[in-house]
């Protein structure tokens, strides 16, 4: 692994995920990239899967030393987007909302709730930016926030390594880093939604925002206070199950970078047809 490129390195797949999903990649170039909005959570690391140029970026930093309020979402797809990256997938650790989706199920949702506060989720705010230049204010859709060919794709993984996936459901998202009361969970469930994460929004917003395409796999680690009895689950217990599911979780997210087409025609790709953004190279 060099510590910087020495030429500009390019990109067309990125992850969002932690340092495990890359790890055992054998040629991988470390690529500091500055943004607009600030440093994104870490270097980005580039290598080769499957013939493709897939660029790794640790959602946490390496260490995990980000909580999900403090991600720097903006710069961190920023990031990707400036290295040529135009397809996403997010990979991420969730709690289950219903008894059936416990420990060690894939959920690809087709659908998310956003219950953060405060987190910087547009790049399109007709502020100044600091290089210079001021972005429009433009409307973009999300009403299906997902890419339908990165479900597919990461769907048709998922089976093809023997993990029968959640095919749908909607995944809402708090600000964290604490977890849910048994109250907040069971309404949550109520509602009718699927699992409970910190991080899958502003990314699939910003990634919309970009034209970018984003898929969200979520490996639940846990059931949610308001599903499961008992004391509730810890932090330890979220990274046990997650650090025995990484290997499996990689073999699906492998397999998908590969399987991702290599042409795009899908509702993300045409996301900002017509729409003037004022945003460098958007």
């Amino acid at each position: 692994m060099s510590e910087s490129a020495a030429r500009p390195v390019r990109a067309e797949i990125g992850v969002i995920g932690g340092s495990g999903l890359y790890a055992l990649l054998d040629d991988v170039t470390e690529v500091v990239v500055d943004t607009p909005y600030g440093a994104p959570s870490d270097a980005v690391f580039v290598g080769e899967v499957a013939g493709r140029s897939v660029a790794f970026l640790p959602r946490h930093g390496r260490g995990h030393g980000l909580p999900p309020h403090r991600i720097n979402y903006r710069a961190n797809l920023w990031a990707l987007h400036s290295l040529g990256v135009r397809q996403v997938l997010g990979p991420c650790a969730v709690g289950g909302l219903r008894e059936e989706y416990g420990p060690g199920t894939l959920v690809v949702p087709d659908q998310f709730v956003d219950r953060t506060d405060g987190r910087q989720q547009t790049y399109y705010n007709g502020l100044p930016l600091p290089g210079g230049g001021r972005p429009e204010v433009v409307h973009v859709s999300m009403a299906d926030p997902y890419c339908p060919d990165g479900r597919r794709v990461a769907l048709g993984a998922a089976r093809d390594c023997a993990w029968e996936p959640v095919d749908g459901g909607t995944l809402v998202v708090i600000g964290g880093p604490r977890f849910s009361t048994r109250a907040e969970s069971r309404w949550f469930a109520a509602n009718g939604w699927s699992v409970v994460g910190m991080t899958g929004h502003p990314e699939a917003v910003l990634a919309r925002e970009l034209g970018l395409c984003y898929t969200s796999l979520a490996l639940v680690t846990d059931l949610d206070a308001g599903v499961e009895s008992g004391e509730g689950v810890t932090h330890a217990e979220v990274l046990e199950v997650f650090g025995r599911n990484v290997d499996r979780l990689r073999t699906v997210l492998f397999k998908a970078l590969e399987s991702l087409p290599a042409t795009r025609d899908c509702l993300c790709s045409h996301a900002l047809d017509g729409l003037e953004t004022g945003l460098p190279g958007v």
